[in-house]
């Protein structure tokens, strides 16, 4: 089906009869090259959206004095802006255009971005500056949904699986990557062009001298290569679709199941990989610490300096895990079909949520035991992750095959829109209730999503088999 759109959008940056179901005339190399190019920014757009995670977690260290409550509804910023973000950005691909959609994105990274790098040199900026911040990074967050339907135009369905499973995989290794490189960058004195060093005073621990603008700064000249990259190579597909024509995907039914399975997969990943190191540091601690009961004449020592390492070690680790995922399996879903691995996606989160479980209330009577509990919490984190990559990599696959070529990309976004949601809904979550409580309807909706897949997607004779 040609999606040529014959008004203005002649010559320049807009493509014209473009069919890449033609394997005579689909130009092959434009698409990888948009591929590639997309997935290079669409990785600085996660950067931007998680930078918030990394320093949020180490605000207190440097001289801040938030509440638990408070960083937690920090951190659920940018999950919270995403979402509205990408309410916008669905719309945007048919309208902009590929070209200047990236282009532009790309560059409204910087700001939220500099944001951080200017605030954490000195603990003096109010509450609601840096939730403004944490907000503005979620136009990272929300390119999401522009970028991914953009680049679906480009590639035929049989390709659609790989082609997206590796665009988002490796888009969402952009939280891995700020969260991995962190704690290096902030110890690069030679790195600080701009400002001063700071001291960071982790519990139990000397204080160190850090850089911790390094964290942000680093990445702006790769954004403001990235905005020119898509300015100067892209194209545009001129997608037949105002708003109120994409706006028809509400009256298909598979819309709403999509975004139910979209939640449990994505929803997760993107929560936990915002809460993990906030979640993994109050549950646990930071680095060598004594764990005492009560107050004043009452207070008891439990534990005497138990060793646990700092969440920094840990915290990349999930995030790299689904994002893997997400990658490795994408190719399986476009040979099996996406459905079964939907399947199984869900079953699995059941069964690494349930074993994650006990070990959310620590056992404090020896230092062996919460070392126990520990490694239970890790495994367990990275077995969730696990799964909720294999998910995202398998309703990425079902969409393009459930939809027509026009409403799948709406899908696409609208999808990842709601999802996108998850890192404000698990800091909501953890905020209101306890751990356990929380996961356990963690459970509960992976068992809807297990019932929706078999009943619609993968069971023999399914209404939509995908």
């Amino acid at each position: 089906m040609s999606t040529t759109r014959p008004d203005r959008r002649t010559g320049g940056e807009w493509l014209q009869s473009w069919d890449p179901e033609n394997e005579e005339t689909w130009d092959k190399g434009l698409a990888w090259r948009t591929l590639w190019i997309t997935t290079f920014c669409l990785t600085l757009a996660f950067v931007a959206w998680f930078l918030p995670s990394a320093i949020i977690p180490k605000l207190n260290a440097l001289g801040y004095e938030w509440t638990k409550s408070q960083l937690y509804w920090m951190a659920s910023m940018p999950g919270l802006a995403a979402g509205l973000f990408r309410l916008a950005w669905m719309v945007l691909p048919p309208m902009m255009g590929t070209r200047r959609m990236v282009s532009l994105t790309t560059l409204l990274l910087i700001g939220s971005t500099l944001g951080w790098g200017v605030r954490v040199q000195e603990p003096t900026a109010p509450y609601w500056e840096l939730m403004v911040l944490a907000f503005l990074a979620g136009i990272g967050g929300g390119a999401f949904s522009g970028f991914m339907p953009s680049t679906s135009y480009f590639f035929p369905k049989r390709m659609q699986g790989t082609a997206l499973g590796l665009q988002a995989g490796i888009g969402n290794f952009g939280v891995s990557l700020v969260q991995l490189l962190t704690p290096y960058l902030i110890a690069l004195g030679a790195l600080a062009v701009f400002g001063g060093s700071q001291q960071m005073q982790l519990p139990g621990q000397e204080a160190q001298e850090v850089w911790y603008q390094n964290a942000a700064f680093v990445w702006i000249p790769l954004m403001v290569v990235g905005a020119i990259l898509a300015w100067t190579m892209l194209k545009s597909v001129p997608i037949k679709a105002n708003i109120r024509q994409q706006f028809d995907i509400f009256s298909n039914q598979d819309t709403w199941w999509m975004t139910i399975l979209y939640i449990m997969t994505f929803g997760t990943f993107s929560g936990l990989a915002a809460q993990f190191g906030l979640l993994m540091a109050n549950l646990y601690g930071i680095g060598n610490q004594d764990i005492i009961v009560g107050a004043g004449a009452d207070a008891q020592l439990l534990v005497a300096g138990y060793d646990v390492p700092d969440v920094a070690a840990f915290v990349f680790l999930g995030p790299l895990v689904g994002a893997g995922a997400r990658i490795a399996f994408s190719p399986l879903t476009d040979k099996m079909g996406g459905a079964i691995w939907t399947l199984i996606s869900g079953l699995g989160l059941i069964v690494s949520i349930a074993f994650t479980i006990p070990a959310l209330t620590p056992d404090v009577s020896s230092a062996e035991a919460l070392s126990g509990d520990f490694r239970q919490f890790l495994w367990g984190m990275l077995a969730i992750f696990l799964f909720a990559g294999i998910g995202n990599a398998s309703t990425f696959k079902q969409m393009p095959m459930i939809f027509e070529r026009r409403q799948a990309g709406g899908v696409i976004g609208w999808t990842a829109a709601i999802a996108a949601f998850g890192p404000f809904l698990f800091g909501v979550g953890l905020t209101l209730m306890s751990p356990t409580t929380f996961y356990l309807i963690g459970i509960a909706w992976a068992a809807m999503c297990v019932g929706i897949t078999w009943w619609r997607y993968a069971r023999p004779g399914a209404p939509k088999p995908s």
